[in-house]
């Protein structure tokens, strides 16, 4: 395996949902380009008043709006998400310089993760939301709180250390920052580097890299391949 080629620590924060807001604004101006083009071509083949061009000009129309009513606010979602993981991940990288390892865009196989971090406080994994309205901890659905869960549970059976789940808004206010629901820590980006600022050293020089060590393992072995079904770790983004 050429294992410079296929470095997971290399990936950027958000590099999977950007490829995939680039794939479907892609997909989309093909789809559209393709049409356009086969009812111009209807219309010189057989005429303006041809019945095949008149519905082919009403299957354009109607894929305007499917695109413009499903399609479209899919994609601003998507690049909300991407714009929120890059906004976290360049917060996160900050702390290179105090010993932390940083691991963007990860997958074990099952889901992606945002975030790991590995440092003297411990190893977290975190989920990054870009809700734009007020959130409140006690409305929180929970899809959204298993979903931190189960990238925590994801990175302890590589590690054998205990992980803390982080959810953490890019931009929303929160009701009651910092607070713990369902083992989860809702955290305001504003305030994320603060709090791993403040944690108490847990892990040696030498933990930390063997923690490092197993989780890159474990995701060079899964090939980093990116989740299709599993996209029930990415809802509500």
């Amino acid at each position: 395996m050429d294992i410079a080629g296929s470095d997971p620590t290399r990936r950027t924060p958000g590099q999977y949902a950007r490829e995939t807001v680039m794939r479907l604004r892609m997909r989309t101006l093909v789809a559209l380009g393709v049409l356009a083009v086969c009812t111009a071509a209807l219309g010189r083949g057989f005429g303006l008043h041809d019945v095949r061009f008149l519905g082919s000009e009403v299957v354009l129309l109607a894929s305007i709006f499917v695109i413009l009513r499903y399609v479209v606010p899919l994609v601003e979602r998507r690049d909300r998400g991407a714009s929120g993981e890059e906004h976290v991940g360049g917060l996160l990288d900050e702390l290179a310089d105090s010993g932390w390892e940083v691991i963007h865009d990860a997958t074990l196989g099952r889901g992606n993760v945002d975030h790991i971090l590995i440092g003297p406080a411990g190893v977290f994994t975190v989920e990054t939301k870009s809700t734009p309205g007020p959130v409140r901890i006690s409305r929180l659905h929970g899809g959204v709180l298993g979903q931190a869960q189960a990238q925590r549970r994801a990175i302890e059976r590589v590690t054998g250390i205990p992980v803390e789940p982080l959810l953490v808004f890019s931009r929303a206010w929160i009701d009651r920052p910092m607070a713990r629901r369902r083992g989860v820590r809702i955290v305001p980006a504003r305030m994320l580097l603060g709090y791993l600022a403040r944690r108490d050293p847990v892990l040696s020089r030498t933990e930390m890299g063997r923690a490092h060590s197993l989780v890159v393992t474990a995701l060079l072995e899964s090939g980093q391949r990116r989740p299709v079904a599993s996209d029930r770790w990415r809802l509500l983004r």
